[in-house]
């Protein structure tokens, strides 16, 4: 008996590692997110909104479709869920023509402060169609970070109009493209699975971009874009296709529902790059929230959630 007890046990302690481990690589990963981010804030005036979000998923669609077939070959494009990539790929497409726009026409630390709505109705989501397990200590915390993430937006949303709704739609829809993660764990390799999500969302993209050019409006106007927009457009291809590589695998790691309040981090993130490279000096108050945020964090990470079940015996992560 005395040996099955402590295998059960072995098997607890390794489930903690991975939990741990899939929320130091999601808090990684979006970290990584804000830095290409503030790439793509950089190109404000330079080149249309939707035109910067189709040719950096044009980009990402041809480059990992090249990885996985000289890696995979076609095999590597095979998936038994279209129906939930098909969800990830529309996801990632929703949130990126929301937040792409929003940090065009708005302050950086604004948008995504807005957007931190995402990773509650990520939480909520994983506990209705996953049964992910939400503690009240998780509850609490995520609910702390989001007091915290009102403290740094202050003003009035309501000052901010229509466009605040732009960072709401991209948080929901993010959100349905992580549970999508969760859906799909097991399906294709991480590669594939990044190139299902860009082989979707490139021409949806492309397609608004070409809808904004015809409507006539100045901002969304389209004309050959200079060799810096395109190299900051590749830039952000391989930095973002990255991270939502890493942000899959702290999926399967720790489950969809305890890594997204990582994303608090991106508020940290931003806050510093728009005081180095934007001259957005951080307010005391600010400063107050920011450390709100991250004393939920650590406190999240610290209590620990119990990990989620996985959806399939032993995922392949090193595929």
């Amino acid at each position: 008996m005395k040996p099955k007890a402590n295998s059960k046990r072995g098997r607890i302690i390794t489930r903690e590692i991975d939990h741990r481990r899939g929320l130091l690589l999601a808090l990684a990963a979006f970290a990584l997110l804000s830095c290409g981010d503030a790439v793509i804030k950089s190109m404000a005036g330079a080149w249309p909104p939707l035109g910067v979000a189709a040719l950096r998923y044009s980009f990402g669609m041809v480059g990992l479709g090249a990885v996985v077939y000289r890696r995979e070959g076609l095999s590597g494009f095979r998936t038994r869920r279209r129906g939930f990539q098909g969800l990830r790929g529309v996801g990632m497409a929703g949130a990126t023509l929301g937040f792409f726009t929003a940090i065009f026409v708005m302050p950086l630390a604004d948008a995504v402060a807005i957007g931190f709505v995402g990773p509650m109705v990520t939480v909520l989501l994983a506990a209705l169609f996953l049964g992910e397990p939400v503690r009240r200590r998780s509850w609490l915390a995520i609910g702390a970070a989001f007091v915290g993430v009102l403290v740094v937006l202050r003003p009035n949303l309501l000052a901010l109009g229509p466009v605040a709704l732009l960072p709401l739609f991209a948080a929901v829809s993010n959100a349905f493209y992580m549970i999508g993660n969760r859906l799909t764990i097991g399906d294709v390799s991480i590669l594939a699975q990044q190139f299902f999500v860009a082989v979707i969302c490139a021409p949806i993209l492309v397609v608004a971009a070409v809808i904004g050019h015809l409507s006539g409006h100045p901002g969304f106007a389209l004309s050959l874009p200079a060799w810096h927009v395109v190299a900051r457009c590749a830039l952000v291809a391989l930095s973002a296709s990255t991270a939502h590589w890493m942000i899959f695998r702290a999926t399967m790691l720790a489950g969809a529902g305890p890594i997204a309040p990582m994303a608090y981090v991106q508020i940290v993130v931003v806050s510093a790059i728009g005081w180095l490279a934007f001259g957005s000096t951080p307010q005391p108050a600010s400063l107050v929230g920011i450390a709100v945020i991250v004393a939920a964090g650590l406190v999240l990470w610290r209590g620990g959630q119990a990990p989620a079940p996985r959806l399939d015996p032993k995922p392949d992560l090193t595929a």
